[in-house]
């Protein structure tokens, strides 16, 4: 499963990544312009929006589309292949809504029994 030539290892680093599945999300309901996807992300700067965009693009997750207006502007819309997210993200948010509580207290007990062991250093 680890070795080199499993096809899994193919799979981009991009999907697991901090922004490409609130990108997707964002992307659910249609195609949107670079502005209009740092509105409902506004933690995310012009500068990682548009490296995640240019990879979410270069991995067939993401087209990009412009359009020769006045004033020039592009488009942003999910492939088939990035809309195929959809059910993993969905999974992931099925899992988080029914673990978040003993990840909370995970967490909890673990910032606990490490404050404690410092204390004891």
């Amino acid at each position: 499963m680890f070795a080199p030539e499993c096809p899994t290892r193919q799979v981009p680093v991009r999907i697991g990544d901090k922004w490409t599945a609130m990108i997707v999300l964002c992307l659910e309901g249609g195609p949107r312009r670079f502005g209009e996807l740092l509105v409902p992300l506004p933690a995310i700067t012009n500068k990682v929006l548009a490296e995640t965009l240019r990879a979410m693009e270069r991995d067939g997750l993401v087209t990009r589309t412009e359009f020769p207006a006045n004033p020039p502007h592009v488009e942003y819309a999910l492939t088939p292949l990035g809309r195929s997210l959809l059910t993993l993200i969905d999974a992931a948010r099925d899992w988080c809504e029914e673990h978040l509580p003993e990840l909370t207290e995970a967490r909890r007990a673990y910032t606990s029994s490490f404050s404690a062991a410092s204390k004891i250093s």
